[in-house]
């Protein structure tokens, strides 16, 4: 059984106060001995904007509907107290639930509808006093004084949050378009390798077609049999073969994930690959850590060069990880293993989330974010997340064709 976390505890007790909150409001008005009927419909639409369920609520039901309809009720019910004369009493509830409404427009609703959302449900709190205090210039005052401090609290922490959202979602797509220039600058290193392949073996093959193959002793015997030229080209020209087909592979994966070119030219990385793991895993060990890398013998070091760069950075990303977030772990277990046509890298260890850094060393939490963009690139996918019973687990499955 799963212990709640602080989050899911934080959250029940704010639904039952907003729910504890709601039912004193009906207890108010039934002691004034007003029919609550009004009050009801009022505080049950503001209820379901509220606590609806987000992966459940149905398509029409935009943020501008949650926060707005629920305001236009509560206005129309203090404009009928008011043209009908009726001292309505008001409690806590309606007025939480018009904040909480606030709240979500101002931070979630489109820059377009947010003002007017924000208007309406800031204007529904500071009338509700006129249901009641109608006539009574400083009690309305005093309510409205500090209605409009609540409404300016709520509205300035929404606001707040918002332009958190906005950072970090133009941090995010500015690691990503990162990630894009370096997958573009891994791109020369990778079809260099092969043309250069395709560039040799076509040399080799066209000094054998005139009969100038080389050889490398001049007092070095003749064979006795002597293959035909067609014997000697063939395997020349199937390498030439193989490697323009790489080539070709590997530029339509990589340039196929480019969506936008930058002009400026961005700093070149080191791109590492399989055979650079096992330098990569002893540099991390440390007296208190141990780090255990298991390779299927099945993982050769002939994959295509953008999965073999790819799974590097997996692992370099995991382990930066397990130093930020886990410094407690003592064996970490990168362990790469094929099956079929899919190539599955694993970084997983035993800590329980204690570090030695400082806060301001933990990263802006976007290398997972790279991670992502350069996997699914690459046509994989990347999971992370707790081990069963302790640690942390990145998992990335790449295609190998």
């Amino acid at each position: 059984m799963r212990s709640p976390s602080p989050r899911g505890l934080a959250r029940g007790l704010a639904v039952g106060a907003l729910i504890g909150a709601t039912l004193l409001d009906l207890n108010v008005v039934q002691e004034g001995g007003d029919s609550p009927w009004a009050t009801v419909a009022v505080l049950a639409v503001g209820l379901a904007a509220v606590l609806w369920p987000a992966g459940r609520r149905p398509a029409w039901l935009t943020p501008q509907v949650r926060t707005g309809v629920p305001a236009l009720l509560s206005l129309l019910f203090t404009l009928s107290a008011v043209v009908l004369n009726r001292d309505v009493p008001f409690g806590p509830g309606e007025a939480v639930l018009l904040l909480c409404l606030l709240f979500v427009a101002v931070r979630h609703c489109s820059p377009r509808w947010a003002v007017l959302c924000a208007v309406l449900d800031g204007g529904a709190l500071l009338a509700t006093p006129a249901r009641y205090f109608w006539g009574h210039s400083d009690e309305v005052y005093v309510f409205s004084l500090a209605g409009l401090v609540l409404v300016g609290l709520v509205a300035g922490l929404a606001a707040y949050l918002r332009a958190l959202d906005y950072r970090r979602t133009v941090a995010v797509a500015e690691t990503r378009r990162e990630e894009r220039v370096a997958i573009a600058a891994d791109l020369h290193d990778f079809v260099a390798h092969h043309v250069t392949g395709i560039l040799v073996q076509t040399q080799m093959a066209r000094m054998m077609a005139a009969g100038q193959a080389p050889h490398t002793s001049q007092t070095a015997p003749a064979p006795a049999p002597t293959p035909t030229p067609t014997q000697e080209l063939d395997p020349v020209l199937a390498g030439i073969e193989r490697a323009a087909t790489e080539a070709l592979a590997s530029m339509r994966r990589t340039v196929g994930v480019l969506r936008e070119t930058d002009p400026e030219a961005a700093d070149r990385r080191p791109v590492g690959d399989l055979a650079a793991l096992t330098e990569l895993t002893e540099g991390f060990a440390s007296p208190g850590q141990q780090v255990i890398l298991r390779r299927d013998p099945a993982v050769t070091d002939d994959l295509p060069h953008e999965v073999q760069a790819a799974a590097f950075r997996v692992v370099q990303e995991a382990l930066t990880n397990v130093r930020r977030h886990a410094a407690d772990a003592t064996e970490i277990v990168v362990a790469l293993r094929r099956d079929g046509h899919r190539l599955e890298v694993t970084v997983s260890d035993d800590g329980r989330g204690g570090t030695q850094l400082p806060a301001a060393a933990h990263g802006g939490g976007f290398g997972l974010v790279g991670l992502t963009e350069r996997v699914t690139a690459l046509g994989g996918r990347l999971h992370t997340g707790p081990r069963a019973e302790h640690g942390w687990e990145v998992r990335a499955v790449f295609p190998t064709p």
